[in-house]
């Protein structure tokens, strides 16, 4: 059984990436962290689409939690190979940095950043072992080229560009690609509160994106028409920064 993870997958993008991989026939994971009436909403997209899944709900920022929860679904699936890892998972906390808080510094990076690492440790030596594997980062306009009263949140996306870049050079021999994608404006819960009419304005298409938009370029990313492409990260951004 080829197997989908998508951490951060009970809403908005990551939901959208769920729906997406299941029709392309992956048993998905659906990580989350606290609202488990949202995943199983995803989880019924996901089945609605005629494919599997199941939830795992773990802390992506607790190393000792995902070890005991995704570690132990590895090790408990041997059979299953987990083939597409998107480290989805991410938080803001936004404040101008003169303001910010110790907690809300170390929240988002360890959400984004750290999570990135705990996980991908766990599923990165089967894909070696497997010499297949497709690692998708979601990152953010922020890592790129800075907003204010997100130095958190840029820190944390900037450090998963960089470490996307990184590990597609350590693990290309073995037939896994790392690549990132970089959403602007798009329609979630973690955009509700901002103006979109004003902020739609700076945007050239007029409009913010949607997270199936997100997840067609996920969808890419993970064929296998897309094995020669690796430590790239890819705008989805409306035009507003290339």
């Amino acid at each position: 059984m080829k197997c989908a993870l998508v951490t951060g997958g009970s809403r908005g993008i990551g939901r959208a990436v769920c729906i997406r991989l299941a029709a392309l026939g992956y048993h998905v994971l659906i990580n989350y962290k606290g609202n488990e009436a949202a995943a199983k909403e995803t989880l019924e997209a996901v089945t609605a689409k005629g494919s599997t899944g199941e939830l795992l709900a773990f802390n992506v920022g607790d190393a000792a939690d995902v070890q005991n929860v995704l570690g132990g679904w590895i090790e408990n699936n041997k059979d299953n190979h987990i083939e597409v890892l998107v480290n989805n998972a991410g938080v803001r906390e936004d404040s101008l940095m003169f303001w910010m808080t110790e907690a809300q510094w170390n929240n988002v990076l360890n959400t984004s950043l750290n999570g990135f690492y705990h996980v991908t440790k766990q599923v990165l030596n089967g894909m070696l072992l497997k010499r297949f594997g497709r690692i998708v980062n979601m990152v953010s306009l922020s890592g790129l080229k800075g907003l204010p009263g997100q130095v958190n949140y840029s820190a944390a996306k900037a450090g998963m560009i960089g470490a996307t870049k990184a590990l597609a050079q350590e693990v290309a021999k073995r037939g896994v690609t790392v690549n990132a994608i970089a959403p602007g404006y798009i329609k979630t819960d973690m955009t509700a509160e901002l103006n979109e009419k004003e902020l739609a304005a700076q945007v050239p298409m007029n409009r913010f994106g949607t997270p199936e938009e997100v997840a067609e370029a996920v969808a890419f990313f993970v064929s296998r028409g897309a094995g020669y492409i690796t430590g790239e990260v890819l705008n989805i951004n409306g035009g507003l920064h290339t």
